[in-house]
């Protein structure tokens, strides 16, 4: 990372969403009020008309362009010897900021120096609150959430706590990736992305190294982000074909954090624990009289014990 010169860097991973960066970026300049900022964008190999739009439109960012998808964490990881902010924004190309969302989070920041992460509250196209202000996962509250146990165990917090309006401030464990804010000192501190983590856990995971480290994660609800989701990989056929690829990242990054985090145990709970899930859905399956999906817990199983086996149970990543 270079000196500090400007108040944010901007860091944006683009993958095959050449429509969003016109909207995003024209959002992000009215919110921009008297700060400065430095904008930085990673093409990760999009196949769509990208690299022309942003080598047109978008001659004031710093880009690099990808010759391969390496992944959502290690694109921003990329960025890193060009910033020069005093706080990191990482950006969704389909996440766009309000009017005053960043001189509000930034003044806020700027305000409560113990304060290394922040979010805000997310909403989708039609107003609907998403989930915004997280709690770490275990084996088992993933577990009951999957299962549908939860309402037996009111006492164990979830990953997900809809239950309160949002409209107040309050720590978090983590908060999600298409809009976070970060203070150099905790990237100078933990880093950014664990590399292993080619897509999802990789905020979650950041967050819990600036947890240990003594900073907080903050839920800030002062301003909203509207987020649309899923954008890059609605644009990738192979990525969505039947959900399998998007559903082998998210169990192969699970069990890399599990891993990590829990320990050899932790992450052979949650393997079993989610086989538990998967053969109750097949017996489950075989018990209704339409069968056309019988036989997708079963696949789901399988993807589920052949990613445990190729990253030895989440130690080594495959990708």
């Amino acid at each position: 990372m270079q000196p500090a010169c400007v108040d944010v860097s901007v860091v944006v991973v683009n993958y095959n969403t050449a429509h969003l960066l016109h909207e995003m970026r024209d959002a992000l300049i009215r919110s921009q009020g008297t700060l400065t900022l430095q904008t930085i964008v990673v093409d990760n190999a999009s196949r769509d008309d990208s690299a022309e739009v942003l080598r047109r439109d978008f001659s004031d960012a710093e880009l690099i362009f990808n010759t391969r998808n390496v992944g959502f964490g290690r694109a921003n990881n990329q960025a890193l010897p060009l910033v020069t902010g005093r706080y990191v924004l990482l950006l969704n190309t389909d996440a766009f900021v309000s009017p005053d969302t960043l001189t509000n989070t930034v003044a806020y920041m700027d305000a409560h120096p113990d304060a290394g992460i922040l979010g805000v509250r997310l909403i989708g196209r039609d107003g609907v609150l998403q989930p915004s202000c997280r709690y770490f996962p275990t084996p088992w509250n993933v577990f009951l959430n999957r299962s549908g146990l939860r309402r037996f165990f009111p006492r164990v917090r979830m990953v997900d706590d809809m239950a309160w309006d949002h409209a107040s401030l309050r720590d978090c464990d983590w908060v999600p990736g298409c809009y976070f804010l970060l203070r150099r000192e905790v990237i100078e501190m933990v880093g950014l992305f664990d590399p292993r983590y080619f897509l999802y856990c990789e905020e979650v995971d950041l967050c819990h190294a600036a947890k240990c480290k003594g900073w907080r994660v903050v839920f800030f609800p002062g301003t909203e982000v509207v987020h649309l989701g899923g954008e890059s990989a609605l644009s990738d056929g192979e990525l969505t074909s039947g959900g399998r690829q998007l559903s082998a990242l998210q169990v192969e990054s699970e069990l890399l954090y599990f891993r990590k985090h829990h320990g050899f145990a932790g992450a052979l709970a949650a393997l079993l624990l989610q086989s538990i899930i998967h053969v109750w859905s097949a017996l489950k399956s075989w018990l209704r009289p339409r069968r056309e999906s019988k036989g997708k817990p079963w696949t789901e199983l399988q993807l589920l014990w052949r990613l445990a086996l190729s990253t030895r149970i989440g130690y080594v990543a495959t990708r």
